[in-house]
């Protein structure tokens, strides 16, 4: 069965990844994965929560949110209704885990970094394209905190990996890496894999949708997302370089 958009099953979607879109922010980053489409900033502020106060660690955290037209039907905005729904709490929260497996907070010192990950247009795997995206937004704030000497030790050191993210899943009996909205709404099984740039595993969410999968499908799926981790992390690495 043909893909939607006629992709090889292995294939990623056509990934930008747009530095300094934002002025205002110390890190920002408009990633495109298709037709998703997310603004990701990473904000510095002096100074830590406190509870953490005296620590001598720092703190990152993250909020994600999707704008009201960025689907197919306008939803309102959960500012509007006085309460966050438990999707933009559970995304909001993968995507600060995601991102704390790749920084030292000892070396950050006691600096926070808030990431602020905004869909701007939905096409499915926004959870993904927004940790891909927010890890090259919280490089950039890094690297603005090393040139104002804020931190507590070397750059390198405080992020000392990358992080990037991918949706996998069974559609028609069939594997497939990237889902775009049309599949993931059908897909039997539906994955997200979240691996640093050695190839380690961050997070695997997986769930059968319409159906149960077997442990050989899990296997699959699993070394299919490691793979488009990769090549999305070469891209990462590229934006970073330019």
């Amino acid at each position: 069965m043909a893909r939607p958009d006629g992709r090889d099953a292995d294939q990623l979607r056509p990934v930008s990844i747009a530095r300094q879109w934002s002025m205002h922010p110390e890190g920002s980053v408009l990633i495109e994965f298709g037709n998703t489409r997310v603004l990701c900033t990473a904000s510095v502020t002096d100074g830590v929560p406190r509870w953490r106060k005296g620590s001598g660690l720092g703190w990152l955290t993250a909020e994600y949110s999707m704008l009201p037209r960025a689907t197919t039907t306008r939803s309102d905005r959960e500012s509007v209704k006085g309460k966050i729904g438990g999707r933009t709490h559970e995304i909001s929260r993968l995507i600060g885990r995601s991102l704390r497996a790749c920084i030292d907070l000892k070396a950050l010192g006691e600096n926070s970094i808030v990431l602020d990950c905004d869909v701007l247009q939905a096409d499915g795997g926004t959870r993904t394209a927004a940790i891909t995206g927010a890890y090259v937004a919280l490089h950039d704030a890094v690297a603005w905190l090393a040139t104002h000497r804020k931190l507590a030790g070397k750059p390198a050191d405080v992020l000392h990996r990358s992080v990037a993210a991918v949706s996998v899943g069974v559609i028609g009996g069939e594997p497939r890496l990237d889902l775009c909205y049309e599949e993931d709404v059908v897909a039997d099984v539906d994955m997200n894999v979240v691996c640093t740039g050695t190839g380690d595993f961050v997070e695997v969410q997986g769930t059968g949708e319409q159906g149960v999968f077997t442990r050989a499908e899990l296997d699959t799926l699993v070394d299919l997302g490691a793979r488009g981790c990769a090549d999305l992390t070469a891209l990462q690495q590229k934006a970073l370089a330019g």
